[in-house]
């Protein structure tokens, strides 16, 4: 299996996100964002460090930009930092910040790269938190603004747009269980979120979409597995499904939140009161994007008690549904390695939405990289990760599903949220002492598999 497995306009690029490698946090007129919050908050990342610096890819993008193309990746995907554009959150636009993405975008179409933007890869401006955040509607509104002026401003040199990345962190890790950024655990009421990201995204495609770009989204689906076919381990796969996957699919692709979840959480009368706004989010899209990295496998509680409401979770609802450990092998992360869940939910999704152009927008593993006395980086558990999963994109391309690219995450180490630094998922290794970049054997790999 090489590149010519693939169809030849098939897609191949690495991703990153504005607060993971820019650094460059007070820079140029950028304003504050929830990580820069969070980040600063003593015991919310696992090795007390901030994005401030990161990988300095403000300076470095240059170089980070001929090192993608020479691994022979076609597409960068990267996500525009809203509080960088636009440092208040709303209102005029700050210039340097639309000037640094416009180099960006430039550098890439000099080195024979397709730019990808993501809109929203996690950073809110500080101030629309203190508003309310994504718990609100203004806020939605507020990411229209932002988005419409970013199109117009860079739609000579970016053409493909990505609303959104994975609202289902953005809802469940912010405002469910506080581990993500802005930190808050706000129960069933992070489903708020939920409708406010998604019709944030409509409200941007309505605004950004023109006859000469694309717009799509990127969520983070999985599989979900019952562990037995009990009927209440199979009532727990449809709670955790609900959550994870339905919430989002059904809204954007069907026209409509799935009852039996705004049932399982209490929040149908709620929803019902914005019925009219699944207009918005349901408009066509011209692609999704998939970020895939694991399944999970679901049991029911053992009192048969599925809710226990009042504490932190990313299950509303559906608290005490229980993770089952299938004996997979894990990445460094505890996730499970299993190519064939890619293949679940890429037919999952093709069900819904037959003719929609999907991408993998994210897939990769962090591993703690061995770095040899010759300065090698030697990762052989993460290019049998790549190969893997890849072997898998091919065999759904042949089977006639329309899967169009593949992003790997990520093209270099960076600043990976929580776990500040001490997780590495880069084709690239970043020493960040002296910002060193030196190339893995998996990108190595990688290099060789796309023909350079």
């Amino acid at each position: 299996m090489n590149r010519t497995t693939f169809p030849d306009d098939f897609v191949w690029g690495a991703a990153t996100a504005s607060y993971q490698v820019e650094g460059a946090t007070r820079e140029d007129g950028r304003g504050p964002s929830i990580w820069d919050t969070f980040a600063a908050t003593p015991g919310k990342i696992a090795d007390g460090e901030t994005g401030d610096v990161a990988d300095d890819h403000y300076h470095r993008y240059d170089e980070d930009i001929r090192l993608l193309a020479g691994l022979g990746l076609k597409a960068y995907r990267f996500s525009v930092a809203w509080p960088r554009v636009v440092p208040t959150g709303s209102g005029a636009a700050n210039q340097a910040g639309l000037d640094f993405y416009r180099r960006i975008a430039e550098t890439c179409l000099a080195n024979g790269v397709t730019p990808y933007a993501t809109l929203y890869h996690w950073d809110l401006p500080q101030p629309l938190e203190d508003a309310g955040g994504w718990l609100v509607r203004d806020t939605a509104e507020r990411f229209r603004d932002y988005a419409a002026l970013t199109q117009d401003a860079l739609s000579d040199v970016i053409s493909h747009w990505i609303t959104l990345n994975e609202p289902w962190c953005s809802a469940f890790l912010g405002y469910g269980n506080g581990e993500h950024a802005p930190g808050r655990v706000e129960g069933a009421d992070s489903l708020k979120a939920v409708h406010h990201l998604l019709l944030g995204h409509g409200l941007a495609l309505q605004a950004i979409k023109t006859p000469d770009n694309t717009v799509g989204i990127a969520l983070n689906p999985a599989p979900v597995y019952a562990a037995s076919e009990s009927d209440a381990d199979r009532d727990a796969q449809r709670r955790v499904d609900g959550l994870r996957n339905r919430m989002f699919l059904d809204p954007l692709l069907l026209g409509k939140y799935p009852a039996d979840v705004l049932e399982d959480t209490g929040t149908a009368e709620w929803f019902g009161r914005y019925d009219a706004e699944l207009r918005l989010i349901s408009a066509p899209l011209d692609f999704l994007g998939v970020n895939y990295y694991c399944p999970s496998t679901v049991a029911a509680p053992a009192d048969g008690e599925f809710a226990a409401p009042g504490g932190p979770t990313t299950q509303p609802g559906s608290e005490k549904v229980v993770a089952v450990d299938t004996g997979l092998a894990k990445t460094q992360m505890g996730w499970g390695i299993d190519p064939n869940g890619l293949r679940d939910i890429l037919v999952q999704i093709n069900t819904l939405a037959p003719e929609l152009p999907l991408y993998i927008t994210e897939n990769g593993a962090a591993y703690p990289d061995e770095v040899t006395a010759d300065g090698t980086i030697e990762d052989p558990e993460r290019q049998a990760y790549f190969e893997q999963h890849l072997a898998t994109a091919a065999e759904v391309v042949a089977e006639g599903l329309p899967l169009k690219g593949y992003f790997a995450w990520t093209l270099m180490d960076n600043f990976e949220w929580s776990w500040g630094y001490t997780r590495r998922f880069g084709l690239v290794h970043i020493d960040y002492t002296t910002q060193q970049r030196t190339i893995k054997n998996s990108g190595l790999w990688l290099k060789t598999f796309l023909g350079r």
